[in-house]
C-alpha cells in the first residue's frame, strides 16, 4: 500500500511541475515562523491565509459555475457577526468556544448562500451580479437600523482570540486554509473518478442549456455551489472576526467582494490555485506599500492592468502553461521540455 501511494505521489505530484511547486510552497509556509518572528509579518500572512479561503470560495461559485457573484462579502460578514454573537453569548447564555462558533457561523453563511441563490436561479450575467450585489447592502442597512443589537458602526467587540500567540494563530490559519483549498480543489477536479461535481460544474459554466438538456439538475448544483462557497467564505469570516476580536460593518463592505474578484482574476480564474497565487502576491504587496499611501493604489492598478494585458488568463495559469504540456492523446500532464508523453510516448509538439 505504501509503495502504491509513493508511486501515485511520484506520478501525480513530482512529475507535474505545478503541483510540485505548490507542495514546496506550502512546505515553506509551515517553516515561516522558524525564520520570521516579526509580529507584523505574521499578522499580514494570517490575513493572507484568511483571504485565500475567501477568494477561492468566490472562484468556486463564479469561476466554476459561471454565476457572477458581486456580493460575496455577504457570507464573510454574516459568519463574522454570527460568530461574534455566539462567542459573546448576548442573550444566548454563556459564550460558546471558538471551535463551535466558527463552524456554526459558516453554516449560517450557508443559509445566507441558499437565500441569495433562490431569487437568482433564473438570472444570468449582469442581472445576477446586481441581485447578489444588493444583499450585503440590505444586511448592512439592517445592522445600522438595529444598533442596540448589532453595535452599529462600532460593531461587536470583546470576542475571544483564535490562540494565545501570534505564531499559533498563524499555524491555525495556515492549516485551515490548506484543508479548505484542498477540499474545494477536489470538488472542482473534472478528472476525479470519485467526485463528479467538478465536471458537472464545468458543464454548467460552459453551456447551462446543454447541461440541462443532458439531464443535469442545474438548479441543484447551483445551490450546491452557493452553499459550499458560502460555507468556506464563512469560515474565513469567522476566523477574521476572532483574529481582530471584533465583527464590524467593514466585513460586509462592497470593496471586499471586489477584492476577491481582483485577486482571483489576477491569479487565474477557474483554477483554484489562481486565487491562492493572486492573494499571496497582491495582499502582501498592498500592505507593504502603505508607507507610500499616496501612490499605493496607482501601483496596484498599473500592476493589474499589465497582468491583464500580457497574461489575460492570470499569472498562475500563464506560468502553468509555460512549464506544463498536456498530451493530445491520453491527456496526461507532462513537463514542457519533454518531447514525448511520459505514459503513451505520443509526440507533444
Amino acid at each position: 500500500m505504501l509503495s502504491r501511494l509513493f508511486r501515485d505521489f511520484q506520478g501525480d505530484v513530482v512529475a507535474i511541475p505545478g503541483r510540485l511547486i505548490a507542495l514546496i510552497f506550502f512546505v515553506l509556509l509551515f517553516l515561516v515562523p522558524a525564520f520570521i518572528q516579526q509580529p507584523y509579518i505574521l499578522r499580514m500572512l494570517i490575513f493572507t491565509n484568511m483571504f485565500v479561503i475567501f477568494a477561492v470560495s468566490w472562484d468556486f461559485i463564479s469561476g466554476y459555475t459561471g454565476q457572477m457573484n458581486f456580493g460575496h462579502a455577504l457570507f464573510f460578514g454574516v459568519a463574522a457577526y454570527a460568530t461574534a454573537f455566539l462567542n459573546r453569548g448576548d442573550g444566548l447564555g454563556p459564550g460558546w468556544p471558538i471551535w463551535v462558533t466558527i463552524p456554526i457561523g459558516a453554516l449560517v453563511a450557508v443559509v445566507a448562500g441558499v437565500i441569495m441563490c433562490l431569487p437568482a436561479l433564473r438570472l444570468r450575467g449582469t442581472y445576477l451580479a446586481l441581485v447578489t450585489l444588493a444583499f450585503p447592502l440590505i444586511l448592512m442597512g439592517v445592522i445600522f437600523a438595529n444598533t442596540e443589537f448589532t453595535g452599529g458602526e462600532l460593531g461587536i467587540s470583546g470576542i475571544d482570540r483564535i490562540a494565545d500567540s501570534r505564531t499559533a494563530e498563524y499555524y491555525v490559519s495556515l492549516v485551515v486554509m490548506l484543508v479548505s483549498v484542498l477540499i474545494m480543489w477536489k470538488l472542482t477536479d473534472s478528472k476525479s473518478s470519485f467526485i463528479r461535481t467538478g465536471i458537472i460544474m464545468h458543464a454548467i459554466r460552459e453551456d447551462e442549456i446543454a447541461a440541462r438538456a443532458s439531464g443535469i439538475n442545474t438548479i441543484r448544483y447551483k445551490l450546491f455551489a452557493f452553499a459550499v462557497g458560502g460555507f468556506f467564505a464563512g469560515i474565513a469570516g469567522g476566523m477574521y472576526a476572532h483574529f481582530l476580536r471584533i465583527a464590524s460593518p467593514s466585513t460586509l463592505d462592497i470593496t471586499l467582494s471586489f477584492q476577491a474578484i481582483i485577486w482571483t482574476v489576477f491569479g487565474g480564474i477557474t483554477s483554484i490555485y489562481g486565487p491562492v497565487v493572486g492573494t499571496y502576491i497582491l495582499y502582501p504587496l498592498t500592505e507593504s506599500l502603505r508607507f507610500i499611501s499616496e501612490y499605493r493604489l496607482l501601483i496596484f492598478a498599473v500592476l493589474i492592468i499589465l497582468i491583464l494585458l500580457f497574461m489575460p488568463e492570470g499569472i498562475a495559469v500563464w506560468i502553468r502553461d509555460k512549464i506544463e504540456r498536456e498530451c493530445p492523446r491520453c491527456k496526461l500532464t507532462n513537463v514542457s521540455w519533454r518531447h514525448t508523453c511520459r505514459a503513451c510516448s505520443a509526440d507533444l509538439y
